[in-house]
């Protein structure tokens, strides 16, 4: 489907905005960026045109998916605020940021990123736990990226802390076209 035809799900997107990041993750951005569009999805994701945050966007769009960009107006210069995109929604704080992302995504997507990804994700992931949506959260894992936070969590998980129920609710994989199937889900 092109920009603006109807679309079946929403993926919203987390990942890394820093312009030092190793290539390798900016090429998993725009195979995720483009495989979004191949399958008829639309994209939302933080705005930026930089970075991994950038190269899903320009991806994406190039492929035909619609794209909503949403940045705090703090981060506009900053985190050179995408123009490019369908629609960019300019917000006052991070929280308006995270809401308007989750309210635009029918499935969330974890790629490598930093604190403010692990923050998005964990939020997002305790909401499902929570059952406050069900919608799916997925983590693409590549080059064990994320290995040492999830080995922390299901230690956590043997300590009594996080319920299987918890550790069951998300989707990790170090494969692209397994998490798109995992948001589709």
């Amino acid at each position: 489907m092109g920009r603006g035809a109807l679309v079946t799900t929403r993926v919203t997107v987390y990942c890394g905005s820093q312009r030092t990041v190793p290539a390798g993750y900016l090429e998993l951005a725009a195979e995720v960026g483009t495989a979004i569009a191949a399958r008829g999805w639309s994209l939302t994701w933080g705005g930026s045109s930089v970075s991994m945050m950038g190269e899903v966007a320009r991806t994406a769009r190039e492929g035909g998916a619609r794209t909503v960009g949403v940045i705090p107006r703090g981060l506009v210069g900053t985190e050179l605020a995408d123009d490019h995109a369908d629609e960019l929604l300019v917000v006052d704080t991070m929280r308006e940021r995270k809401a308007l992302m989750e309210e635009h995504g029918d499935a969330f997507l974890a790629l490598p990123g930093g604190i403010g990804t692990c923050e998005e994700l964990f939020e997002m992931w305790t909401s499902r736990v929570l059952s406050m949506h069900t919608k799916p959260v997925v983590v693409l894992d590549v080059d064990n990226h994320y290995r040492g936070l999830f080995d922390w969590v299901r230690e956590l998980g043997g300590r009594g802390f996080v319920s299987r129920h918890a550790l069951d609710s998300l989707t990790i994989t170090g494969d692209v076209a397994t998490a798109l199937d995992a948001c589709a889900s």
